[in-house]
């Protein structure tokens, strides 16, 4: 099944009255759970009329402990995302973090990402945007939506202009981080479309010792609470059984539950946009 070129994908991004979802497990522990995890979500987003994107890592370079599972790494993980692109007909996404990776990335998915943690790396950014890919830019933890203007200039500066901004909440004390729907709003301001990462928002970074922990359970509430507030997108990581997942399993949601879950949400997304 061909996947549509990267100008209608972008056109079906800033549809003002469609959603788009980026979606799949944290990172690729093996093909058979990318396989599985796309095509279930193709055909749910399908039959709602959502647009879908798949998500995937191929290297978690910021796990908390170094002995974390971190995947497959960059040839073996782009090699899986290309047959997900191939067999199942959909836009890829992935993480990028250091120039040579987006270079190489950049020729084999359609949208890449440049991790919360290092979006203020300039050089990341302009690598990112050369590539001609759709970029999305995760918001820093430890930055205000104001902040974010900044680097949406970088990514311009560079000669971006297919960029997304995805919210993820603001650090909060020791493990815990906190979503101010404010956001949604200010981050709209920079003329961009607006993603709410759901899951990696109700994360307890570190609260596990040597992994981070999550409370999976609010992710559709504060997903609503988003879209209400203008969100143009959602991310959500999914896992068919999220306890047995290799990373960041206490805030993913059940591949099982998507479907009623994003039939609820889109019901406030269409609430909101008619």
């Amino acid at each position: 099944m061909p996947v549509p070129d990267s100008t209608a994908i972008w056109k079906s991004l800033t549809a003002p009255r469609r959603l788009f979802l980026i979606a799949g497990p944290c990172v690729i522990e093996n093909e058979s759970l990318c396989l599985k995890v796309a095509t279930t979500l193709r055909r749910v987003c399908a039959r709602l009329g959502i647009t879908y994107i798949f998500k995937a890592s191929f290297d978690k370079a910021n796990r908390t402990s170094g002995q974390s599972f971190r995947g497959p790494g960059l040839d073996a993980g782009l090699a899986v995302l290309a047959r997900v692109r191939e067999q199942v007909g959909v836009p890829v996404l992935t993480d990028v973090h250091n120039e040579t990776q987006a270079a190489i990335a950049g020729e084999m998915v359609d949208l890449l990402q440049i991790p919360a943690f290092l979006c203020r790396q300039t050089d990341l950014i302009a690598a990112a945007v050369a590539t001609g890919c759709i970029v999305n830019l995760k918001k820093g933890q430890f930055l205000s939506p104001a902040e974010m203007g900044q680097v949406v200039e970088k990514a311009r500066s560079a000669g971006g202009r297919r960029l997304l901004i995805t919210e993820r909440g603001t650090t909060f004390g020791y493990h815990n981080l906190v979503t101010d729907m404010r956001a949604i709003p200010q981050l709209r301001r920079f003329g961009c479309p607006v993603v709410f990462d759901a899951t990696h928002s109700v994360q307890l970074p570190g609260a596990g010792g040597t992994a981070s922990s999550g409370q999976r359970e609010f992710a559709p509430v504060l997903a609503g609470a988003a879209l209400a507030a203008g969100a143009n997108g959602l991310f959500i990581e999914t896992h068919p059984q999220p306890d047995h997942a290799l990373s960041d399993g206490p805030n993913m949601i059940p591949l099982g539950e998507m479907s009623a879950v994003l039939a609820r949400l889109l019901k406030v997304f269409r609430a909101v946009h008619g």
